[in-house]
Order: structure tokens, then sequence, then C-alpha cells
């Protein structure tokens, strides 16, 4: 059964370009380096599952030709993963149910707190979500075929945040400074790793360049694919300066798991 992954975003907390439009180091005439903020989707025959509502989730769901989604398992709690929640109003009317997320205890503690009416209802809407514990190991099967995740946490400076591994086959560590000692086993020898890769100096609660490369060659996947960019990582320039199995992320890559 074919699962296809597809990075929905690739940038920092305030994409490229930013806001007031500065694109740093990168250059504007590179299409690939216009990057909204971190998701992802794996799409299968199975289910559509979301990983995390970023602030630019309808745009990103509409470039992608994406008509539904079923679930949503969230990473962590910070604004650039959360903030676009609003936007899973249309597939709970759509599918006529309350959709599932998964988050962990802190995560969902402050999704309910921060967007309460997405899941009580109230005089105006109905409630749209249910908040479901994530779990350390967990599948969604149909007709003998199944995904399987692994949540394992990792440093992301002062908190932690969920990565997920696919099917045995494909990390995505969006956010994050450090994997634990105990957990990298869980890493080695993946078809792909996709890594937070903020920028190229040091950061206290994301990986750097070096870092990545470092640890890349540590975890020998068959390809690594480096997300959560800032506008100091121009396309062009880490594609010459990287090795052959290091690729930088890009808004609508995909591949199939």
């Amino acid at each position: 059964m074919k699962v296809k992954f597809i990075i929905l975003g690739c940038g920092s907390s305030l994409g490229v370009p930013r806001a007031d439009g500065n694109w740093g180091n990168c250059n504007p005439r590179i299409k690939r380096n216009y990057r909204t903020r971190c998701s992802a989707f794996i799409k299968s025959k199975i289910k559509n599952i979301l990983i995390d509502t970023s602030p630019d989730l309808r745009h990103q769901l509409i470039k992608n030709n994406i008509t539904n989604v079923n679930c949503v398992i969230y990473s962590h709690k910070h604004g650039d993963q959360v903030h676009g929640i609003n936007d899973l109003r249309v597939f709970s009317y759509k599918n006529n149910e309350k959709m599932p997320v998964y988050a962990d205890y802190e995560t969902g503690k402050y999704i309910k707190n921060n967007f309460s009416y997405c899941f009580n209802n109230t005089p105006s809407y109905r409630a749209i979500l249910k908040l479901n514990k994530l779990k350390k190991n967990f599948s969604f099967s149909k007709n003998g075929k199944s995904i399987s995740i692994k949540s394992v946490p990792v440093k992301h400076g002062r908190i932690k945040c969920q990565s997920f591994i696919i099917n045995k086959s494909c990390a995505y560590v969006s956010d994050a400074n450090k994997i634990y000692n105990k957990d990298l086993k869980h890493f080695k020898n993946l078809n792909y790793f996709v890594i937070d890769c903020l920028r190229l100096n040091h950061h206290p609660s994301h990986f750097n360049l070096t870092e990545v490369i470092e640890l890349t060659e540590y975890l020998k996947p068959k390809k690594a694919i480096l997300t959560n960019l800032h506008a100091d990582l121009d396309y062009n320039y880490l594609l010459k300066i990287l090795p052959k199995n290091i690729v930088p992320a890009y808004d609508g890559m995909s591949f199939y798991i």
C-alpha cells in the first residue's frame, strides 16, 4: 500500500518571507525559498493524517489539493504548530463528526484552554474536535492494511516536542535541538529523516546546520530532508554545500514511504 508523505510547510515560525517582506539571505526569485510554517500530511487509503495545524494551514491544503482530513497529531503547543486549528471546522462539518486530534498532556491542555470553542458546544457553534491522548505507539487500520506511528519526545529548548516515526521508515522531527541518547536507536537507518535545521548559527531550541550534518552522519538515513528553515538558509546555497544524501525541503515536497 502506498503512503504519501507531504511537507506542507517547511519555514520557521515567521515564514519566508516574513510578514514585513524581509527575505533574509533567501533569493526571492527562487520559488522554493517561499516557505510557510511547518506542517505535514500523511495521505493514504486508510486515513488522511495531518501533523500540526500551522497558521498557514488553509493555504497549504488548497495548494496541495487536499480535500479531506480525518485526524490530527500535534507535535507541541507553540503557535506556529497550533494556531491554524480553526481551519479544521470545514472537515468536521464535511464528515459530520468531531475530528479526533491527538496530543501530549501539555499540548492538549493548551489547545483546550485557548480554543475551547473547538471542543465544547457554544450557542453559536457546535464542537468540532475530540481530544485524545497521544500514545507512544499507535496505528490506523483498514481492510487488513495499517499505518503505524511511533511518537518520540525530543528536546526543544525548555520544552519537549513530539517527533513521529511512520511505518518504521520515515521520521518527522520538526522542532528540536536534541534527540535523547536513549532514543537515537529509533532513528537509525531510516529511509527518510525529516529534521529541524533552523539556521547556520547556534540556537538554544533548534538544530543548526552543522549539528544536523553531524547527526545525519551518525544516524545514516538514506535521505535526510531539512525543515523549519529560517530566512538565512537559501535553497540553492544549501543544495551546493550539503552532502548528497541531505537536501533542503520545500513547500509541497512529497515522497512515498
